[in-house]
């Protein structure tokens, strides 16, 4: 049975001062009416049950996401005692899933990415959960092919091809600087890595065992108690106590036996607040306005307001980033990517918790 496994424990510093600890970017509604996380689930709704939903989240967010998420089983909501990376989250959502499903496969998904059209990217899914069917030990991976030479995302390199349009993955690169992000783009044999995987539960955590042994015990400890009262507990005791890395890390770049489908579908990370023109558009001054505005001499700004009733005025600028909340307003240069996480960084250097 394929189950759906959402990971949303991030975050989200680049989208403050909305984002915060508590109401992270996945709670958001950047895109359309319903937050990322619901749209999350929405795609694949059709296809898989809402009993085989799940989410892996920590206990700050764990209430606002079940609240989110009214069809998703209470027992469904994971909650990490501590962040981990994705190799531990990913290995308790598995083990987890084994002890109601022995033959679990699992769709892994982040939850604050854009996809469209659902429709579509069900049925690349469906080709994914097919060669895990015929080839039970193959973990697969969806690559996007990449539109421009981007350096903040990895790479994943095919090699020959194999039903379905899936290819065998001949490597994995590190986030390039921009000379060999337009190699890669050239080569045509290079896709974006948007950490969306498809793989059999049981065989994802035989790949902990063999390469990250640690985890793969403290986990098997905890999944000894699953179904009784000491779950909890075991839990906040060995989970801190895992490896702090990632699956790409712990497992497929060591293993062998991983494909990559070329995604059919859009895909946007939604990775900052410059992911706003693409997602909402801009107007003919280059603006992308989310909320009351007036501007004069306004160009290539990104203003954004969670207050119907608050009007944001410019006059005389470009190229910023402007967002308002009830407690914290941020005007940045639109053009340093970076800029907003390194504030965040001096918010708490600052001692100015309660706002972030």
């Amino acid at each position: 049975m394929l189950h759906a496994v959402v990971m949303a424990g991030g975050s989200g510093t680049r989208f403050w001062p909305q984002s915060r600890k508590s109401l992270p970017k996945q709670l958001l509604k950047l895109h359309g009416d319903r937050t990322m996380i619901q749209g999350t689930f929405d795609r694949v709704r059709d296809g898989i049950d809402a009993e085989r939903h799940w989410v892996v989240t920590n206990r700050v967010q764990a209430e606002a996401t079940a609240a989110q998420l009214p069809d998703v089983p209470r027992a469904n909501v994971l909650v990490e005692p501590a962040a981990r990376n994705t190799a531990p989250c990913i290995g308790l959502a598995a083990v987890r899933l084994l002890a109601d499903d022995p033959d679990a496969v699992m769709l892994v998904m982040p939850a604050d990415h854009v996809i469209e059209p659902a429709a579509v990217f069900r049925e690349a899914v469906g080709r994914a959960a097919d060669l895990v069917a015929r080839e039970p030990e193959t973990f697969v991976l969806f690559g996007v092919p990449p539109t421009y030479p981007a350096t903040g995302f990895g790479y994943i390199e095919r090699r020959d091809e194999l039903t379905g349009g899936a290819y065998r993955v001949a490597s994995f690169r590190e986030k390039p600087e921009r000379s060999v992000a337009e190699e890669y783009v050239v080569a045509g044999r290079f896709y974006w890595n948007c950490g969306i995987f498809v793989w059999r539960a049981d065989r994802i955590v035989a790949a902990l065992e063999r390469h990250e042994p640690e985890t793969h015990a403290l986990l098997q400890e905890i999944a000894s108690t699953i179904g009784t009262g000491d779950f909890d507990a075991r839990l906040e005791e060995l989970f801190p106590r895992t490896n702090s890395i990632s699956i790409d890390y712990a497992v497929l770049e060591r293993a062998e036996n991983v494909a990559v489908i070329e995604a059919p579908f859009e895909w946007d990370d939604v990775g900052s607040w410059q992911a706003l023109p693409r997602l909402l558009g801009a107007d003919d001054e280059g603006n992308t306005i989310d909320g009351l505005h007036a501007g004069w001499e306004t160009k290539n700004c990104i203003v954004r307001s969670t207050d119907d009733k608050h009007l944001v005025a410019t006059a005389g600028v470009e190229n910023l980033i402007v967002v308002h909340t009830p407690d914290a307003t941020l005007v940045a240069d639109r053009t340093d990517e970076s800029a907003v996480k390194k504030l965040f960084e001096r918010l708490r250097e600052l001692g100015l918790d309660e706002f972030l």
